[in-house]
C-alpha cells in the first residue's frame, strides 16, 4: 500500500493547486498595487516587516523547488543526469530572464537604462543555482550550502562595512547587497521605480542567493514529500515543519529584520513556514481526503503559472502606457470611472484586481480545456 501512494506523489494535484494560489496573489498584488490607494494586505511592506502580499514571491520560488524534486526524482536517487538536462535547465533559465528584461522594456525598449533584474529574472537565477546544486551535490552538501547562503548573507548584510555607510546598515541604499548591485551593474540598468529613487533594486543580484534558498528549502519539501505515505500524519508534519520555520524567522527577525526588498534570512524561514502551512492544508485537503473540487479553479492558473503571469503584467504595462480621454492612463480611466467611482478608492482597487484575476482565470481556463499548457 505504501508503495502505491509513494507511487501516486509522483504527481500531486495540490502542487498544481498551491501553484496557482500563489499565481493568483501576484496578479491581485500587481493590478491592486497600480491604483492610488490598497488595502495594506495587498501592499507590500514599505521596509521592514511582511504582509499578505509578501508572500505570494516566496511562495512560487517555494513550489519552484517543490517541483524540481519530482521532475528530478530520478537523478536525486543516483542517475547521473545528462549533458540534455543541463541545457534543458539553462535554456528554461534564459527564456526567463529574457521575458523578464522584455517586461522591463515594454514598449520603448530604451537599452541604455533598461532595468536588467526583476521578478522573473530572480525566478530564472534562482532556478538555475538551486538545479545545479540539487545535480551537482549531494544530500549534505545542499543542506550545508543553504545554511551557508542564509548565514553567510546575514554577516555580509550586517558586519561587512559599506564604503561612506558603515557595517549593519539596512536602508535602501547603504545595505552591502545594494553595494554589490551598484558594484556589478551600472546604475542605469537599476531599479528607480519608488519614490526614493534609491538605486537599491528589491530583486536586485547579490539578494538573489537567499531566494536560492527559498527555492531549495521547496525542494527538500518535494523530496521528503516523494517518500512520505499520503496521509494526515505527512499533513500534520508538514505543519509542524511550518511553525518550526516560522518561530526560528520571527527569532533572527530580532538581529536581522525580516525584509522583501532585502530577502533577509529571516524573510527566509519567515515565509517558508508560511508556505509549508498552505502546502499542508492543500495537501490535507485535496491528497489525503480527497476535497478536490474547490482547489480546481487554482489548479486550472497553476498548470499554466509563467504564461498567464508575463500576460497579465504585459496588459498592465499596455493599460499604464495607453491613454483614454484626458486620463493620465487607460489604467487610470477604468480604475476611475468604472470602480472608485462609486466603490471608492480602496473598494475600487481590490474590485478591478478582482475582475482582472477573473478574466485571467477565464483565459486560464480556455487554455486548460485546450490542451494548451505553455512550458517553458
Amino acid at each position: 500500500m505504501k508503495q502505491e501512494q509513494n507511487k501516486l506523489s509522483t504527481r500531486l494535484i495540490s502542487l498544481d493547486v498551491f501553484r496557482g494560489i500563489a499565481i493568483a496573489g501576484m496578479i491581485l498584488v500587481n493590478q491592486a498595487g497600480v491604483a492610488d490607494r490598497v488595502y495594506p494586505f495587498l501592499a507590500h511592506a514599505d521596509w521592514n516587516g511582511c504582509t499578505l502580499a509578501d508572500l505570494v514571491f516566496p511562495f512560487f520560488l517555494f513550489i519552484v523547488g517543490v517541483a524540481i524534486a519530482f521532475s528530478f526524482s530520478k537523478y536525486s536517487e543516483g542517475a547521473t543526469p545528462p549533458a540534455s538536462v543541463y541545457w534543458r535547465i539553462l535554456r528554461r533559465s534564459l527564456i526567463l530572464f529574457g521575458l523578464g528584461i522584455f517586461l522591463n522594456g515594454f514598449w520603448n525598449y530604451n537599452w541604455e537604462k533598461i532595468r536588467i533584474m526583476g521578478v522573473l529574472q530572480r525566478i530564472s537565477v534562482a532556478y538555475l543555482l538551486a538545479s545545479l546544486a540539487v545535480l551537482k551535490l549531494p544530500r549534505k552538501g545542499q543542506w550545508a550550502l543553504a545554511i551557508l547562503l542564509l548565514v553567510g548573507y546575514w554577516i555580509a548584510m550586517t558586519v561587512i562595512p559599506v564604503p561612506g555607510y558603515g557595517a549593519n546598515v539596512l536602508t535602501r541604499f547603504g545595505n552591502f547587497g545594494a553595494y554589490i548591485d551598484r558594484l556589478i551593474i551600472p546604475g542605469a540598468h537599476l531599479y528607480r521605480g519608488d519614490s526614493y529613487n534609491s538605486l537599491g533594486d528589491p530583486e536586485g543580484l547579490f539578494s538573489t542567493l537567499p531566494a536560492v534558498v527559498t527555492v531549495l528549502l521547496g525542494y527538500f519539501t518535494g523530496q521528503w514529500l516523494r517518500q512520505r505515505p499520503i496521509d494526515s500524519n505527512t499533513s500534520m508534519d508538514l505543519v509542524l515543519f511550518g511553525l518550526g520555520s516560522l518561530i526560528i524567522g520571527i527569532l533572527w527577525d530580532g538581529v536581522f529584520p525580516i525584509n522583501k526588498k532585502l530577502w533577509t534570512s529571516s524573510y527566509v524561514l519567515f515565509t517558508a513556514g508560511w508556505a509549508l502551512l498552505v502546502l499542508a492544508a492543500c495537501y490535507e485537503l485535496i491528497e489525503v481526503r480527497k476535497i478536490r473540487r474547490w482547489g480546481k479553479p487554482f489548479a486550472v492558473m497553476g498548470v499554466n503559472a509563467i504564461a498567464i503571469f508575463v500576460a497579465s503584467v504585459l496588459a498592465i504595462k499596455i493599460l499604464v502606457k495607453t491613454q483614454v480621454g484626458n486620463a493620465t492612463s487607460t489604467f487610470e480611466w477604468i480604475y476611475q470611472n468604472i470602480f472608485a467611482s462609486w466603490a471608492g478608492g480602496m473598494n475600487g482597487s481590490l474590485l478591478f484586481a478582482l475582475v482582472t484575476l477573473l478574466f485571467w482565470w477565464v483565459v486560464a481556463y480556455g487554455m486548460y480545456r485546450r490542451g494548451w499548457f505553455v512550458k517553458v
